[in-house]
């Protein structure tokens, strides 16, 4: 999930000239308090910044620039440096763009920078009151709902079984992806089609139930009404302005009422499951929601409510959707820009697994997948922003004050991108990582080099079943089909903007082409190892020539 401030662009801002006149009548009010918080300000070094307006410190600013967000912050930090100060209303934000300062943040100082900042209303509504692992605050709520969530679901034990549901929609992707194809001339939508089969796969750990395509299709677009809902607007920066979005919070509620009424059946479905054994057979024998029916949370006496429970359920499955679609379109396309890194993953599958499927257990084996699955992750981060920090105490950090109301967002590409700690970073080079020629410790525990995932006790506990997905998923694509532009022999755009992630700007569709050698395996051993000797020499150059390939080059892998 990204951070509130990675959906902030200046369409967020629109024009409210028309409520000037009205934010003048509560100016006044508004006024002592705002002098109050500067004066206290005046006594902490914070780090720089462009100056802001009264009252709404650089929030204008931003929108009146006419660029995204992330845009932006990249300008500023050209300028300011590594870690500098906006005011955006309400909100002091403090943007860190280097390695040793998130080092020093969330490694030496992980306990101080592990909480998060205060939630808007809207999102209250959909985390039931910061009642999710991503948004409680650092404490005993937080420490058990992650604890449940990593330990009884996201273990490599755990994960490992439910590799056939894995497997299952691996084939689902390579069939649709098929179809899709001959329907369009053999071009295929790649993020569409990643999306889907990790949207499946995550609905079915989370539920345990199995649900036909309408429903699953009805399941993401409740959930992609429920990312566009929580959307910044301007009173989330300004409360003051809450008054004149009353119809915004409407709507709010709204979504939420459908998104609870269309979860609400399922959660059902999985009681009565549990409690009548071999009552659903299609039911998995274990799921998130197990988990979560008599959880424990420390500090309450209750298991979490009905509405908690779609809260938890709903992060698990937005989570691990977006993030993991966005890297493998992202990958496909590099590897399309890039046809000979193409070439040697098939090349590496081929070797390691012959004619038979790709499975989950064969990944640990390929390293050259690995070493790209890892510079994709590197240059096209699944967001600009690491999910917003915030401080438990007053503290440090660069020489610079934190006070304790102060949202602390990490800017990724300024440290994936940083030429001190990269050799040619701009380029997208696998064998940085395969020949040893750079490292990088993904969780930064070692060192922070690049953090895709975060880092410190508010990691993404999500990290190794998204890594799984990853590998797994490109490695079948690739095995399966061929990727090249569409059109054909057109350049790649790789501009990104922020749609829940970072997608491509022009949405990636591909050519695909099905790999011969898995195709017609049965076909070559035949003709090579037995009709080749019964038949003359003229009948097997036709059978090479219809299927396009020199005689002597034809092999079984």
């Amino acid at each position: 999930m990204a951070t509130f401030f990675g959906y902030f662009t200046c369409n967020s801002l629109p024009s409210y000239a028309h409520l000037f006149f009205t934010f003048a009548v509560f100016f006044l009010s508004y006024l002592v308090p705002f002098l109050y918080r500067k004066s206290q300000s005046k006594h902490l070094k914070l780090p720089p910044g462009p100056t802001g307006w009264p009252i709404v410190g650089n929030l204008f600013q931003v929108a009146r620039s006419g660029k995204p967000f992330f845009q932006y912050v990249d300008d500023l930090r050209r300028k300011y440096g590594p870690i500098f100060t906006l005011r955006m209303g309400t909100r002091t934000i403090i943007i860190l763009s280097d390695a040793m300062l998130c080092h020093e943040a969330f490694i030496e100082k992980g306990a101080i920078f592990a909480s998060r900042p205060r939630e808007n209303p809207t999102r209250n509504i959909f985390s039931c009151n910061k009642f999710t692992v991503n948004s409680a605050v650092y404490g005993l709520e937080w420490r058990s709902l992650r604890r449940n969530l990593v330990q009884n679901m996201l273990s490599s034990s755990r994960i490992k079984e439910f590799h056939s549901i894995r497997s299952q929609a691996m084939d689902k992707l390579i069939d649709r992806l098929r179809a899709e194809a001959k329907a369009n001339g053999g071009v295929v939508s790649v993020l569409k089609n990643a999306r889907f089969a990790v949207f499946c796969i995550l609905l079915m750990m989370c539920f345990g139930i199995e649900m036909d395509e309408e429903t699953i299709e009805k399941m993401d677009l409740i959930t992609k009404n429920v990312l566009i809902t929580l959307d910044p607007r301007i009173d989330d920066f300004l409360p003051i302005l809450r008054p004149f979005f009353g119809k915004q919070r409407k709507r709010a509620l709204q979504v939420r009422k459908q998104q609870v009424e269309n979860i609400t059946p399922f959660i059902q479905q999985r009681r009565v499951a549990l409690r009548n054994p071999g009552s659903n057979n299609s039911a998995m024998r274990f799921s998130y929601l197990d988990t979560l029916f008599d959880l424990k949370v420390e500090g309450r006496n209750s298991a979490p409510s009905n509405s908690e429970l779609i809260s938890l359920c709903s992060e698990f499955i937005n989570g691990g959707t977006d993030t993991t679609a966005t890297v493998l379109e992202w990958g496909i396309a590099q590897l399309i820009h890039n046809p000979n890194i193409q070439s040697k993953l098939f090349d590496e599958i081929k070797s390691t697994v012959g004619d038979r499927t790709v499975e989950e257990k064969d990944v640990e084996n390929m390293k050259y997948l690995q070493a790209i699955v890892k510079e994709v992750l590197r240059k096209h981060p699944p967001t600009y922003f690491l999910l917003t920090h915030a401080a438990t105490e007053a503290t440090t950090l660069g020489g610079f004050n934190i006070p304790i109301n102060a949202n602390l967002e990490v800017f990724l590409p300024g440290i994936s991108e940083d030429p001190k700690i990269w050799s040619n970073p701009e380029k997208f080079d696998p064998d940085r990582f395969y020949l040893g020629k750079e490292d990088a410790d993904i969780t930064g525990v070692t060192m922070v080099k690049m953090i895709p995932f975060g880092a410190g006790r508010r990691i993404c506990p999500g990290l190794t079943m998204a890594t799984v997905h990853i590998h797994l998923m490109l490695a079948r694509m690739v095995q399966e089909f061929e990727w090249t532009a569409y059109p054909p022999n057109s350049h790649i755009d790789f501009s990104g903007k922020f749609e829940f992630t970072v997608v491509m700007s022009n949405t990636l569709k591909a050519r695909i082409k099905p790999r011969m050698f898995k195709q017609n395996a049965y076909v070559y051993w035949v003709f090579n190892y037995g009709l080749r000797h019964l038949f003359d020499s003229v009948l097997y150059q036709c059978y090479c020539e219809w299927f396009g390939y020199s005689c002597n080059s034809i092999r079984v892998h």
